[in-house]
């Protein structure tokens, strides 16, 4: 089992990435929050992975953190009917924090507001997950930077924090999540919910 890859970004579009590593190019299927995150080509990075095999293909697919991969796997191992592209459909419109917030408070309303989940879709995610997610909350390495064990919950808990809030000030949840996001990323993962708030409504 291939569990991570570490080599030059050659190429990346918003669902996938291209590694150069030992003179060979391994494509990787990405989420967009994962896509997001990649430094321009030329830059080394680390992916943690996930490889399916079938019999005419093997398909390798990463993350930025060891829990985002965890979770991708409890979607496609656990959730009826979310295959691994149906899995890598629902992790780009939400962030981890928001997906795991939303399933545990069993806010079906909200996932199923997500382009590609559906009503039945986050039922069963919430059914299914909500029980397991203490074994996604793993620690995390950004692009193969190791944190402290506190700090991935930390920033986890401010990105929710900062998504609610702009929920309450009437954006839609994907599009709460997305200025997160883009907030986060420009700030850095300590960033605090008020400053991730000022941010997003710049």
């Amino acid at each position: 089992m291939i569990t991570s890859i570490q080599g030059l970004l050659v190429e990346s579009t918003p669902l996938h990435a291209v590694l150069e590593l030992n003179g060979l190019g391994y494509e990787v299927h990405v989420p967009v929050t994962t896509a997001e995150k990649l430094p321009s080509p030329g830059v080394k990075v680390k992916l943690h992975t996930h490889v399916i095999y079938r019999e005419d293909a093997q398909t390798l697919y990463g993350f930025t953190t060891v829990a985002e991969r965890d979770f991708f796997r409890l979607l496609i191992d656990n959730v009826t009917g979310v295959g691994p592209k149906g899995a890598l459909g629902i992790m780009s419109r939400l962030s981890l924090p928001s997906l795991e917030s939303a399933i545990r408070a069993g806010d079906i309303g909200s996932l199923s507001k997500v382009p590609g989940i559906g009503k039945k879709t986050a039922e069963r995610l919430v059914v299914e997950l909500r029980s397991k997610l203490g074994a996604a909350a793993t620690s995390s390495a950004d692009l193969g930077t190791a944190e402290s064990p506190s700090a991935a919950p930390a920033a986890s808990s401010a990105h929710a924090d900062a998504v609610a809030a702009l929920v309450a000030l009437g954006y839609k949840g994907a599009d709460a999540d997305q200025a997160v996001r883009q907030a986060a990323l420009a700030l850095g993962a300590k960033a605090t919910t008020e400053a991730l708030i000022k941010k997003a409504l710049a």
